[in-house]
């Protein structure tokens, strides 16, 4: 099974009348662009997609022209945790439009080490006071839930710890520390929307009734009944896998599954515990409205 075999078409939602659309569009690994009303949000933004060799030879720079091309308007950046497949582009972004980022004190420093004005940078984990924080941009409600990052490395998760000191940027790959991991729900236009940007979850946090999940499906198989906890938890409608795509290609080669994602048997648990939910996934840069 190819993601693509549960392809989501451009209209597959029915687009309430009397309102414009909410736009999804797949940036690749697990990032997200979402658009209502002339708002831009992006989660998770990584469109440099270095090569394994850029990985080992040397510190990531982002791709200045990528960005310009797939990424050219935000006005909110999400940022669930701080490995590079999530963050690295996320500075560079935000200088370029002046959204405004949210993240943990690991984004926060890395954004600050990389000249984002503080005016723009949110550190969500220093705000919270023992509640979810919650933000608006434009017509977008967000509210930042704490969450964990899936151990699939030998039973621990990668490059654990935070970004503490960013005199050294760029960085190489293994600098990018995960920090703290938020799942992030948007609501926008009567609709819910979940962002869970690693193949795990605290099951008491998560929102139930999600219109659309936004699922990253990298190591899941080796999280505890990760698709039972994460259907009972969501009750989602509709889900939209993500990060099951070798994201050392780059962007012209299109998404290349990798084969340790196990999709069948994933979408075997998820459709067990709801044979109702609806199951699908985008071309690179492909796009659907609800």
């Amino acid at each position: 099974m190819k993601p693509t075999d549960l392809p989501f078409a451009s209209n597959a939602f029915e687009v309430p009348t009397g309102r414009g659309p909410i736009r999804v569009t797949w940036l690749g690994t697990a990032g997200f662009a979402i658009e209502h009303a002339g708002t831009v949000v992006l989660i998770d933004p990584y469109l440099t997609r270095a090569s394994l060799p850029a990985l080992i030879a040397s510190p990531l720079r982002s791709d200045r022209a990528a960005i310009a091309r797939h990424a050219p308007r935000a006005d909110a950046i999400v940022a669930g945790h701080t490995h590079f497949d999530h963050v690295l582009d996320v500075p560079a972004i935000a200088r370029a439009t002046g959204a405004k980022v949210y993240g943990s004190k690991s984004c926060a420093t890395l954004c600050l080490g990389s000249g984002v004005p503080s005016a723009q940078v949110v550190d969500v984990e220093g705000s919270m006071r023992g509640e979810p924080l919650q933000a608006e941009v434009g017509p977008f409600a967000l509210r930042f839930i704490p969450s964990v990052h899936s151990a699939f490395m030998l039973g621990r998760v990668p490059f654990p710890g935070d970004i503490s000191d960013c005199d050294q940027v760029p960085m190489r790959s293994h600098h990018y520390r995960c920090g703290a991991v938020f799942g992030v729900e948007l609501r926008v236009a009567g609709k819910t929307l979940y962002h869970l940007g690693s193949a795990d979850l605290l099951d008491v946090r998560a929102p139930r009734g999600v219109d659309l999940l936004l699922m990253c499906v990298a190591g899941w198989t080796t999280t505890p009944r990760f698709t039972d906890r994460v259907m009972r938890a969501f009750t989602p409608r509709a889900i939209l896998l993500s990060h099951w795509d070798n994201f050392l290609s780059p962007m012209s080669a299109g998404a290349k599954i990798l084969p340790a994602m196990q999709l069948p048997r994933l979408v075997e648990g998820l459709t067990r515990v709801d044979p109702s939910v609806r199951l699908g996934a985008l071309p690179l840069l492909g796009s659907i409205e609800l």
